[in-house]
């Protein structure tokens, strides 16, 4: 019994009846084929409900009790734990309800909590009050299910074309229902449900709430019945019902009564007719067996007619039914009726002929009666006439275009017009059935000898007759031949009076004779005396005639050409005549009605402007002297107003109407007045409308009527008018001899008055606020169709001149006209004089409230909405009123959310003209919604607050990112519109198909998406929404789980909508990473990037066929868990990369060239940034250009160049589609790009496996490239596709490295501790030398399969495209970058191996790749050459760049140096070592203060960087110096402009660094890769290197300044040791007596003297470089010091990482100074002493430094040596003690770091995050642990490789000084002479080159070296044997040799050291002794 008391959340009233509806919706109406099966088990579970019809659950005493105690035990609802307890209000509503309804308590509770949930979607209504509306919406739910499943049965009269499956089961439950009196409980429902009686009780228990609650409860209840009646209608359409039903039926029409004003009520109109479709004899017309039978049926049928005859059947069928409101809203309504009358006509003639014979007889009566003066007889029937007027109302309204009333035109003769086609006339001669020539005979026969009293009856038949196209031409025929000669034989003189003939002569005789009594214009007070001319009767009569003549004329273009011109008739003069005459308004309003219906031919209308101008029907022209006026304006203001009906004015204003559309006429009145439009204008502005409000009506309604026509007038001329800008300027016409301003077109003045506070404006705003505020009250009210219509035509007033403003105002601008107008948001923002508010635009914006009943208001609403928005100072203030008042805001705020919630609206891809108006009335509802999305997406451009952040529910008075949303009525939140867009998109989400917006309104849904993104990509928004969306909605996972959408029809919105969904799908996955939100993350990673097939996701109710349906699979598939495409692969796919273009142009008349001019100037960008054409305006231009030809041939041509003009028109069309489709495809892929890329860099790298990811990256890089290699793929998505494969080749090359690096957990033996790991698996054991299968985890051919779609697309770009190329040329760089060997740590171990073991060690992975990589580059040929060194020396920058790394990476793998040919002997390495001079140039420039671009500096350092490349090969040093690059880079004048240092402390760094670098810094990146190629060439130009030194001292020579300048310098920054290394480097190599002797080997005196010349400057230039000994060692020795790295502290405003690498680097530089100082001293020795008594000593023999520096004083800044020119060889003792106990702690420090490498997982954090800094400075915090042990492990594999550099310069010093310094002791010790001793130090037994050189070196008395030695006393000698036996002593041998046991092994020449320290052991012991 628990169970039975539980609550059912849904409401079991209204929840499961709502879904009944759905599915029957989904299944009939939408025929989605899923819902059958679904659509069966609902019935099957709801069959009691529809059989137990309406009926509600009792009332219970035991549910009486429970809900009586819930307040404190509670109730337990279905679906959730426990019970909840109930409020004691709701229970006593409760109660209330259940007496109401009389239903259940328990269902009672149930629809007041559904009540309450539904809440939100009702503002303003209380939970009882939705309570109410949700009862009777759940009847009505089953109601319209029942009459859906009864129409969908399988019947006689239609078929709906759906499965048969369906029909059946419909069919089958259906009539089960009948089986159980479904046709009585109908009835009975319809009689008992009364809307009175039903209002009544609500009243009774206060269950109505405001109007608009008051009318939705009626018009469900309306409803209600309506859908029950109608449930009967279909059925008998279908199938008749049994004879006891029908019978039930008649008796209950029997006690129907018509309402009050005579017509049927709609309900029992669908009752009759349902009767009249189960009275179907059209059987008994096919058999013929029993004859008997029908002949007694027949004669019954006689009795039956005739009795219903006598009872007027005809005249209650045509006002009771006919004349219902809703008999023309049903097609088969209409056809029951036709069908009744016709098969009346055909089948009984005599009956016919008997009515006809009758009203002869009664006519005769009548006419004697009148003759002898007595009243007519009262017992007259008029039955034939009450048929006749029948007739013409059932056939005058035609809304479903059937043209039933062809049936009764027999065609005479053929039509030859192929367009007039009747039903029957598919074949020309095919006889017409039977029925049809009776029906016509009828029609004929009725007009023969027409009795008076059945004229006008007949006229109206007719009238009712000839609507239709068809029909219209059949009637004007039967006119035409009635007046005929033919005719006339029958009818005897006058001819048929139901003639043109006859009409139009008698239209003649009343003009000519009414213009006899015109009465002159001075006694026209005299105008209404009795009229003699035209008696009531005939004024009938001619009325009749007129409105027969519209009718005809209105739909036949035949007739109305053919009877204007007739030569006799001239009906359009004759009418003219009669309207200047004194006639009735009521037949004046006929005759305009008339020329209106002529007026609608642009032929007829040009001529008509000028005959009705003529006529002055509107005076226009006052004559001199005239003291009155006449016309239209006299009648208004003295008859109609008089009489309070004005027929007459809104005939004139339809006139105009018409006139306006169908031909506007430019000089309107010429030569009688200015010309022009305007006096018709003032008219219908001043007289008619503005003062439309303050006159009397008898009608109510016509007021309304009057505002309509006259606005609708004011709307044709503003649509139709362009600003032009001759409008601007007063143009003056001759009158009368007189200059004279034409008047402005009637557009222009209009907008003039529509953009100044004017009474026209005004008026208009306050119509709209009448407006509504009448709809506002929901109550029908006399004329509310006219005026909706009116509010209607001035919202759309206001829509064209916003449309219009901005050219109208710009044009203005330009002209002198001196005319004030303000914009129209402007004047809208205007105080409303009658509120005394500024509520312009929130009138107009409450129209939207009533977006469901008038959606077309609500449509024009929302699109001036959307113009005003753009401005964001209006915006605030709109903000501002929208919110001023509460019940206004919520009203606005409800209304918006109305008409995007609304389900009717349905988007039409091709919208036809002729739609029916249910699809207009979706349509428009459906562009309400467009307008409404792109109001909101203008408005979050502007800043906050702004109406869309109003609208869609975020904060306006706090900080908008402090909003909380939450689901509408949680915590009192209202629903707003971002609840109605998000509410679009989850539609459909949880079935298969996926969004149903997407695949029913993609545009809408597009727009959705984006503002969507929008909300998300905006800072302010973005927090509030991503949370909402996330937590309540979960909507991004529920919407990308259905991507791609493919619409094939709606491609570009497709792409558009998948577009901003990955867009919003990047910034959650980049916010979700960032916040560490990790579960998020990974969830929406699986969904894009998994190849497994996730589980399908079911919508309920979906359980059974989805189970089964997997159960089969499974059978058929034994691997269910198969691979399915990546969801990132298929978004891909979903693109179309190819892109049909349109047909070029083929014109005949045009010129090709000057149309596609013309299409160029007519583009313009529209709201979406793509360029594309304006349609209209270059349909403007065209035909203004055929108008403009001259003479008779362009008349004869204009329809061949009216065709061509569309022909342009339909190419420009496919354009602008071409257009939009690639801007579409372009946007979606630049989408997917940034979804991948975000994947890739922004996501935790730990979230996809490295093994998954790279096959991931290689399944993205190949889809991509195959499709853009296809040969259709457009070229327009070439960058795009560029780039992601840009970052996608990084991401792999990344990755792959990633893996690379990983190390093996054990250490193989012998081996580096640092095995790669080249394959990812761990197949083969640690200890097997087995190398690797493939590269990395996704294998080698992957690889190369990536390299050569690659190589392809390169090519593929051809010569355009380099921005596309430099991408590429990016993507092969990291490519290659994967086969580069990483940086290993230098552990000092891998020298270990023998040369044998190294030379036979099997070829490793990288260089195997290496290899592969450089032969598929090279199977492509010179034509990939030809591109990249076209890119490397000509074009943008970066692609310059780009081209020259990828050169140089291509040159250094080349084993084969085809490459280097092929840059040497196609010119290219010429063109780029010349280019040299020309960025000389630019390079200057760049060492301003405040330089241009630095792009000159980077292009020139990446050329510097390939040259160096191309140098270090041996081969491309050669070429290079053939090339001249030295020569050219001593011509140079940039490296002489050496800009002025600070000296700014240790580091010249006080500044924080910048972007743009110093000028110091920027001169030493021009300089240094020039110092640095110049030291490559010289160490690798072997054979060629005096060559080589030569013109690398030629360079040093030409910048002599510059380098003395850097050998003097004493900043000590890194930027200036770093200068001072590369020089030293080259001075050592270069600068050498060797290259000088070479010079002259055998030379001419010439020759000699020249370089006599070249020696002087060389000579300068060794100075130097000994200066530079001096300063090199002096810096040395000043930063000697133990302590000399804690003289480099940086200043605190660096990065941590900064100065840590600075430090590695300055010390770098200085033992690199260091070191080649020494080499070069080395050499100097060595070259210039062939034997040891001759050496060359550059020391002196003073060890006093050495003992200096070892003293306490160590910052000496003394001079070195205070009176020896030379050092002494004291700085060589101290290099060596120095360099030997820094050996040791680099040493340490290198073991170390090579153990922390060893276990860096172990390390402490802090250690970690120190070592992570130093790489990355800033956020360390931010990212992962497995992250921060890769930026570790780069930390110290650096650390150790500066630390083994360091070891082997510190080596390389100790060696070089261990030498210099035994030379110089055995010099000084063996062979020294000293000072008294005169042995000459060269003897002259000295070769000559040296000696040569020798003198070159005397020439400097400074650098006499001689002079230096001779001063060598005894004393320095016995002092030097002292010094040096202390200083060498036993410690720092011991030392030397360590050093050499640790390292020398490995490293360098083995026992060097050990030989050196025993020969200067024994020196120093020889000597002593």
């Amino acid at each position: 019994m628990a169970a039975l008391l539980a609550v059912n959340s849904a409401a079991s009233l209204w929840g499961p009846y709502k879904d009944i509806w759905q599915t029957v919706v989904n299944g009939i109406w939408k025929r989605q084929p899923e819902a059958i099966h679904l659509l069966d088990q609902v019935l099957k579970k709801h069959k009691p409900d529809f059989i137990s019809l309406y009926r509600n659950p009792p009332k219970n005493v035991q549910q009486h009790e429970k809900i009586q105690k819930a307040s404190t035990e509670g109730v337990a609802i279905q679906g959730q734990q426990g019970t909840r307890l109930l409020p004691e209000q709701l229970i006593r509503e409760a109660f209330i309800l259940s007496d109401l309804f009389d239903i259940g308590e328990l269902a009672a509770v149930e629809l007041l909590l559904a009540g309450e949930h539904q809440q939100p979607h009702f503002p303003g209504l209380t939970r009882g009050l939705v309570a109410v509306l949700l009862y009777w919406d759940g009847k009505r739910c089953i109601a319209n299910s029942l009459r859906a499943l009864i129409q969908s049965r399988r019947g006689k009269t239609w078929t709906l074309e759906l499965s048969t499956e369906l029909v059946s089961m419909t069919t089958r439950f259906t009539d089960e229902l009948m089986e159980q009196g479904l046709t009585q409980k109908i009835l009975n429902l319809v009689s008992h449900i009364n809307v009175n009686s039903e209002f009544e009780k609500l009243q009774r228990e206060r269950g109505l709430g405001s109007e608009k609650h008051r009318k939705e409860v009626s018009d469900l209840i309306k409803e209600c019945r309506q859908s029950l009646a109608e449930s009967l209608f279909v059925w008998t359409c279908q199938s008749p019902l049994s004879r006891d039903d029908t019978l039930i039926l008649i008796s209950y029409l029997e006690k129907v009564t018509v309402e009050a004003d005579g017509l049927l009520d709609c309900v029992n109109l669908s009752l009759l007719m349902a009767l009249l479709y189960c009275f179907d004899v059209s059987f008994l017309e096919q058999s013929t067996e029993d004859r008997e039978a029908l002949a007694e049926f027949t004669e019954a049928d006689e009795a039956m007619a005739e009795l219903a005859i006598s009872d007027d059947v005809f005249l209650f069928l045509t006002e009771s039914v006919v004349g219902s409101e809703n008999f023309y809203q049903e097609e088969f309504y209409i056809r029951k009726i036709h069908n009744l009358i016709t098969d009346f006509l055909a089948l009984m003639p005599m009956k016919v002929k008997q009515l006809r014979n009758r009203a002869d007889e009664d006519a005769r009566m009548i006419h004697m009666s009148m003759q002898m003066g007595n009243e007519p007889p009262i017992s007259l029937r008029r039955d034939l006439e009450h048929l006749m007027l029948l007739i013409a109302e059932l056939y005058r309204k035609d809304p479903f275009n059937l043209e039933l009333a062809l049936e009764y035109w027999c065609p005479s003769e053929p039509l030859q017009s192929s367009t007039i086609m009747g039903s029957y006339l598919g074949v020309a001669h095919q006889r017409p059935p039977q029925r049809q020539v009776v029906l016509s005979k009828f029609v004929r026969q009725m007009g023969d000898l027409l009795p008076s009293t059945i004229y006008i009856p007949y006229l109206k038949m007719l009238r009712g007759l000839a609507s239709g196209p068809q029909c219209a031409h059949y009637c004007f025929s039967l006119l035409k031949v009635n007046g005929s000669s033919h005719a006339e034989n029958i009818q005897g003189t006058g001819g048929s009076p139901v003639s043109w003939e006859h009409f139009f002569r008698s239209l003649m005789l009343y003009h000519e004779h009414l213009r006899k009594d015109l009465p002159s214009a001075d006694s026209v007070q005299y105008r209404h005396l009795p009229l003699r001319g035209i008696t009531q009767k005939e004024q009938d009569g001619l009325i009749s005639f007129l409105q027969l003549t519209t009718t005809i004329v209105k739909w036949s273009e035949n007739a109305r050409l053919a009877l204007c011109e007739h030569p006799q008739w001239t009906p359009v003069v004759v009418i003219l005549g009669l309207l200047q005459c004194s006639i009735p308004p009521i037949l004046k309003a006929e005759l305009l009605g008339t020329l209106t219906a002529f007026g609608k031919s642009p032929e007829i209308a040009a001529s008509l402007w000028q005959s009705l101008e003529y006529a002055q029907i509107l005076q226009t022209v006052r004559a001199p002297g005239q003291r009155q006026a006449t016309g239209i304006e006299v009648e208004l203001n003295e008859v109609e107003s008089r009489c309070e009906e004005y027929p007459l004015t809104r005939a004139f204003c339809q006139l105009i109407s018409t006139l306006v559309e169908s031909s506007f006429p430019s000089n309107l009145g010429a030569g009688l007045r200015p010309p022009g439009f305007d006096p018709y204008l003032q008219f219908l502005r001043d007289t008619v409308f503005l003062r439309f409000r303050t006159r009397a009506y008898r009608i109510a309604a016509e007021k309304w009527e009057v505002a309509e026509v006259v606005l609708e007038v004011f709307y044709k001329l503003l649509r139709d008018y362009e600003p032009q800008l001759e409008d601007f300027a007063d143009q003056y016409v001759e009158l009368q001899g007189e200059e004279i301003i034409a008047h402005k077109p009637p557009g222009f003045s209009l907008m003039y008055h529509l953009l100044n506070e004017s009474p026209m404006l005004e008026l208009s705003l306050s119509l709209l606020e009448e407006g509504v505020k009448q709809l506002d009250t929901y109550a029908p009210f006399p004329g509310k169709m006219h005026l909706e219509k009116a509010v209607q035509y001035c919202l759309a007033l206001l829509n064209l001149t916003l449309q219009k403003e901005n050219l109208f105002m710009d044009l203005l601008r330009e002209s002198h006209l001196s005319l004030i107008v303000t914009p129209l948001e402007q004047l809208l923002q205007g105080i409303n004089p009658r509120t005394k508010k500024a509520d312009n635009v929130v009138n107009i914006a409450r129209y939207l409230y009533h977006g469901n009943s008038n959606p077309e208001l609500a449509f024009e609403s929302a699109k001036i909405l959307c113009c005003i928005s753009c401005n964001s100072n209006i915006q605030i203030k709109l903000v501002g009123d929208f919110t001023h008042d509460q019940s206004i805001s919520q009203k606005l705020m409800a209304g918006f959310v109305e008409c995007l919630d609304n389900e009717d609206a349905e988007e039409l891809i091709n919208p036809e003209d002729d739609l029916e108006s249910e699809k207009k009335q979706s349509r428009i509802h459906h562009e309400t919604k467009i307008h409404i999305l792109n109001l909101l997406i203008t408005s979050l451009e502007c800043s906050p607050p702004n109406l869309a952040l109003y609208f869609l529910g975020y904060e306006l008075k706090k900080p908008v990112s402090t909003t909380n949303l939450q689901d509408p009525g949680v915590l009192g939140c209202p629903r707003t519109c971002l609840h109605a867009i998000l509410n679009i998109l989850e539609k459909g989400t949880e079935t298969r198909t996926g969004p149903t917006a997407v695949q029913e309104s993609p545009h809408l849904a597009e727009l959705c998406y984006q503002v969507i993104y929008q909300l998300c990509a905006c800072s302010d928004t973005s927090g509030p929404t991503m949370r909402y969306l996330r937590t309540s909605q979960d909507f991004l996972f529920s919407q990308l789980q259905h991507l791609p959408f493919s619409i094939k029809e709606h491609e570009i919105s497709a792409l558009n909508q998948m577009s901003w969904l990955m867009k919003t799908a990047s910034i959650e996955l980049r916010v979700t990473s960032l916040n560490r939100q990790r579960s998020h993350t990974q969830r929406l990673l699986h969904l894009l990037l998994d190849d497994m097939p996730v589980k399908p996701y079911l919508a309920d109710g979906e359980g059974g066929m989805e189970d089964e349906s997997r159960s089969i699979s499974a059978f058929l598939h034994i691997d269910t868990a198969s691979k399915v495409r990546r969801k990132i692969l298929s978004i891909l796919d979903s693109i179309d990369f190819s892109q049909e273009i349109p047909e070029p142009l083929q014109l005949d008349f045009f010129d090709r060239a000057q149309v596609e001019q013309v299409i160029a100037n007519c583009e313009h960008k529209n709201a979406r940034g793509q360029v594309i054409c304006n349609v209209k305006y270059l349909h403007r231009v065209l035909v203004a250009e055929v108008n403009a030809l001259p003479g008779m041939a362009a008349i004869g041509q204009r329809p061949l160049l009216m065709e061509e003009i569309n022909t342009i028109l339909q190419y420009v069309v496919e354009r602008n589609k071409l257009l939009q489709c690639l801007h579409a495809k372009r946007h979606a892929l630049e989408s997917w790009r940034q979804l991948v890329e975000i994947i890739l860099t922004a996501c935790p790298q730990d979230l996809i496996q490295a093994e998954d990811r790279q096959l991931v990256i290689r399944d993205l890089l190949q889809d991509v490239h195959d499709k853009i290699l296809d040969d259709d793929a457009a070229q327009e998505l070439m960058p795009v596709v560029a780039g992601a494969v840009f970052t996608l080749t990084a991401h792999l090359s990344q990755s792959v490295r990633t893996e690379q690096k990983r190390p093996l957990a054990v250490p193989v033996p012998g081996h580096s501790q640092y095995v790669l790991m080249l394959d990812g698996s761990f197949t083969s054991s640690p200890g097997s030398e087995g190398i690797s299968v493939g590269f990395a985890s996704i294998g080698d051919s992957s690889l190369h399969i990536i390299l050569k779609k690659l190589l392809d697309f390169i090519l593929k770009t051809g010569g355009g495209f380099q921005r596309v190329r430099t991408h590429l040329y990016g993507s092969l760089l990291y490519y290659l970058q994967i086969a580069q060997r990483p940086d290993e740590p230098d552990t000092l171990e891998a020298a270990k191996k023998t040369m044998w073991e190294r030379l036979t060690a099997p070829e490793d992975a990288f260089s195997k790749l290496q290899r592969e990589n450089m032969a598929i580059i090279e199977s492509y040929g010179a034509a990939l050459m030809e591109v990249v060194c076209r890119d490397a020396c000509d074009g943008h920058e970066i692609g310059r760049m780009l081209a020259l790394a990828l050169l140089d990476r291509i040159v250094s793998v080349d084993k084969q140096q085809q490459w280097l040919l092929y840059l040497s002997n196609s010119g290219y390495l010429k063109v780029l070592v010349d280019s040299l001079a020309d960025d000389d140039f630019t390079l200057q420039s760049l060492l301003t203060p405040q330089p241009p671009l630095l792009k000159a500096l980077y292009t020139y350092e990446s050329k510097m960087a390939f040259l160096t490349r191309v140098a270090k090969i041996q081969q491309g040093a050669l070429e290079l110096l053939r090339s001249g690059v030295i020569v050219r880079l001593a011509q140079c004048q940039v490296y002489d402009m050496r800009p002025e240092t600070h000296h700014q402390g240790m580091f010249g760094m006080r500044d924080p660094p910048v972007f743009i670098p110093a000028p110091v810094e920027r001169y030493r990146q021009i300089l240094l890769p020039a110092l640095q190629l110049c030291q490559v060439i010289l160490t690798s130009s072997m054979a060629q290197h005096l060559q080589a030194a030569g013109q690398v001292l030629q360079f040093l020579i030409s910048h002599s300044d510059t380098i003395q300048a850097i050998l003097r310098c004493q900043d000590v920054s890194a930027g200036s040791l770093q200068e001072l290394a590369f020089l030293t480097g080259i001075i050592s190599k270069a600068a050498l007596p060797g290259v000088l002797g070479e010079f002259d080997i055998d030379i001419n005196e010439g020759t000699q003297m020249e370089l006599q010349g070249h020696i002087g400057r060389f000579q300068t230039l060794t100075k130097v470089c000994f200066l530079s000994q001096r300063q090199c060692l002096g810096l040395l020795s000043r930063f000697g010091g133990s302590d000399r790295l804690n003289q480099f502290k940086l200043q605190d405003d660096n990065a941590e990482g900064d100065r840590v690498s600075k430090r590695d680097e300055i010390e770098l530089a200085m033992q690199q100074i260091c070191a080649n100082v020494m080499e070069y001293c080395q050499s100097l020795m060595l070259q210039c002493a062939p034997t040891f008594q001759h050496t060359v000593c550059l020391f002196t023999p003073s060890l006093s430094e050495s003992t200096n520096r070892d003293g306490p004083r160590q910052d000496t800044q003394a001079p070195v040596v205070p009176y020896w020119r030379l050092p002494g060889l004291g700085i060589i003792v101290y290099l060596l003690k120095q360099n030997a106990n820094d050996f040791f702690s680099y040493y340490d420090s290198h073991r170390q770091n090579v153990n922390k490498l060893q276990n860096v997982e172990q390390l402490p954090p802090d250690e970690i995050k120190e070592l992570c800094q130093s790489v990355m400075p800033a956020g360390v915090d931010k990212i992962s642990t497995a992250q921060k042990y890769v930026l570790a492990r780069r930390r110290l594999v650096k650390l150790i490789n500066n630390r083994a550099k360091l070891l082997s310069l510190c080596s390389y010093i100790i060696e070089t000084c261990l030498f210099i310094l035994w030379r110089h002791l055995e010099y000084y010790l063996l062979h020294c002479t000293p000072t008294d001793s005169q042995d000459s130090l060269l003897a002259s037994r000295t070769p000559f080159k040296s000696r040569r050189l020798q003198d070159s070196f005397s020439l400097e008395p400074n650098l006499d070296f001689r002079n230096g030695k001779n001063r060598v006393s005894q004393h320095d000698l016995d002092q030097l044997q002292i010094e040096a036996t202390n200083s060498f002593g036993e410690s720092l041998q011991k030392k030397l040799l360590d050093i050499e046991g640790l390292y020398s092994k490995v490293r360098s020449r083995y026992t060097f050291i050990q030989a050196l320290v025993r020969r200067i052991r024994g020196l120093l012991r020889v000597s002593r002794t």
